[in-house]
């Protein structure tokens, strides 16, 4: 630093400014600075600048999985929005979602010297009193239930779920069968108690719902029972993986798409518009979720107090071709 000093004809202290990216240096001198550091191939020591400020401007990322869609699309999201900030992200895979996993996350990132973790949470653990977090660590968490005790972001669930079943339901259908995803997942425990609530509060049939795990392998076996429903004319998908097997079963038994049952999925990956037919589906809004995920850490490390609750961020539905009119719809139209 001394060196850079001499040769930009200026005192240590300004080009201590320089590196760290303070505002009050006039401009002319800020290049004369630049200019000496890239003459001299010096380079400012990060780790020893965190070390002195106490801020690391990295972001420590927990997930359960890299395996599913909404996690991924979430941790992109995250990564996108704290580089724009000018943040690291160090991410923790997790072998399995597991209280001693977490903790151990936890100190690994500690260990790493991270500011501020998101965690992405697709099971029902923080529902447990007996996880109990660093108190010293600023936490937001994505899809998961943690009551008041940390701030949540999460897509609206209940509303994506809900749009999906009345939209079937007002195509005419007379119900809708649902073929869920994985018992232990959060976000698949709001989409079923939704499409059940509002199935219920339209009087209408509730079918057993069918389970799977994200996969289009559990789309289609779950696909090839409901081809042997005759009374099954509507389904909702929890996620737009499974709703691809779906389509295939159907088609491989002879059931139309949808002439003869409707589909819809929740997600709307990119490949949805490309499904045969074209799927109609959920949107969730994964960059808004980011971007709220980091806003919240970035207000708790200037000093803002974040309310522990939930931030919901809105679905909405994107009509395509696998719906069409129903039993109900059709006869009235006859």
């Amino acid at each position: 630093m001394a060196d850079v000093a001499r040769v930009a004809g200026v005192s240590s202290q300004t080009v201590s400014r320089v590196s760290n990216g303070e505002p009050n240096v006039v401009e002319s001198t800020r290049h004369k600075v630049l200019e000496a550091m890239r003459e001299l191939g010096y380079r400012p020591n990060s780790a020893a600048r965190a070390l002195k400020s106490g801020s690391f401007r990295t972001i420590g990322v927990i997930t359960m999985s890299l395996s599913s869609t909404g996690n991924v699309r979430t941790l992109e999201a995250i990564a996108y929005c704290a580089s724009r900030a000018g943040y690291a992200v160090t991410l923790i895979p997790l072998d399995a979602p597991t209280q001693d996993d977490v903790r151990g996350a936890f100190t690994r990132l500690d260990e790493l010297a991270v500011d501020a973790v998101v965690l992405i949470m697709e099971v029902h653990l923080l529902d447990t009193a007996s996880l109990t977090l660093p108190p010293h660590v600023k936490v937001v968490v994505v899809d998961s239930d943690a009551g008041d005790r940390f701030h949540v972001v999460d897509t609206d669930q209940h509303q994506g779920a809900r749009t999906a079943v009345r939209h079937l339901l007002d195509l005419g259908h007379r119900t809708v069968w649902h073929l869920a995803g994985p018992e232990e997942s959060f976000a698949a425990g709001r989409r079923e108690a939704a499409w059940e609530a509002a199935l219920r509060e339209a009087g209408r049939d509730v079918p057993p719902p069918l389970r799977g795990d994200w996969t289009p392998e559990a789309g289609y076996r779950a696909g090839l029972r409901l081809a042997e429903e005759p009374d099954c004319t509507a389904v909702f998908v929890a996620n737009d993986q499974m709703a691809l097997g779906v389509l295939r079963a159907l088609h491989e038994r002879g059931r139309r798409v949808p002439q003869e049952i409707s589909v819809v999925g929740f997600d709307d990956i990119g490949e949805a518009s490309s499904f045969i037919p074209p799927l109609t589906t959920v949107h969730q809004d994964f960059a808004k979720v980011g971007e709220l995920c980091v806003d919240a850490v970035l207000r708790e490390l200037h000093g803002e107090t974040v309310k522990g609750g939930t931030t919901l961020v809105p679905t909405r539905l994107v009509v395509r071709d696998s719906t069409a009119a129903g039993p109900l719809e059709a006869s009235a139209g006859e």
